[in-house]
């Protein structure tokens, strides 16, 4: 498996962690507009809560982009959610709308639940990227708005480059901003994982 995994932690963050170099094994890559945005929209650029991922998928740019957009199926191969629902019809595309529903674990400072999430795609380049945004509300835990931001490339050496990043506003995650940005990175990577096993077992 070729990855490259990387967290991207505001200022912010770093002050309240007491250093000003990000927890990642590797140095983070060189950003450009194209890792950052969808059609010129990206992630909040102000969200103290922010993290991305990057992985190598040994499939074909169909499978992966098919299985990512297929948002009605995501049961069938990521344990982590429990449910989806579209709420309209026909291919995924900007404004789409989608709820689905995915376990919070319990924290220090909010009890474990099932997260609801209703999302809006912003931004959709059919076969390269998409961008959705939503809350996610569950008993005890609410998170304003999150922002996930997907890109997909043909890697040079085969397979597909996946980069996603997610950015958390609201004022209960962000009074403990290391431990959701923790929570944050471990959903991404297990969804980056999950996506990598199902493609691959496609091809």
């Amino acid at each position: 498996m070729a990855r490259a995994t990387t967290v991207a932690v505001s200022l912010a963050v770093a002050a309240v962690l007491g250093t000003t170099t990000a927890p990642a094994a590797e140095s983070t890559p060189a950003r450009t507009a194209q890792r950052d945005a969808c059609r010129g929209q990206g992630v909040d650029g102000s969200a103290l809560i922010r993290y991305e991922s990057d992985i190598v998928i040994d499939a074909p740019l169909s499978t992966v982009w098919r299985l990512q957009t297929a948002v009605e199926h995501w049961p069938t191969w990521q344990a982590a959610v429990t449910g989806t629902e579209r709420l309209d019809s026909g291919p995924l595309r900007r404004g789409s709308r989608f709820h689905w529903t995915t376990p919070a674990p319990a924290t220090p400072t909010t009890p474990a639940t099932t997260l609801g999430i209703t999302s809006t795609v912003q931004q959709l380049q059919r076969g390269h990227c998409v961008l959705w945004r939503g809350p996610a509300v569950g008993d005890g835990l609410r998170i304003d708005e999150g922002v996930h931001l997907w890109t997909f490339t043909k890697a040079k050496g085969g397979g597909v480059h996946v980069h996603t990043e997610e950015t958390w506003t609201g004022a209960q995650v962000e009074a403990d901003v290391p431990t959701a940005t923790a929570a944050l990175g471990r959903g991404l990577e297990t969804w980056l994982s999950d996506l990598e096993t199902a493609a691959e077992a496609r091809s």
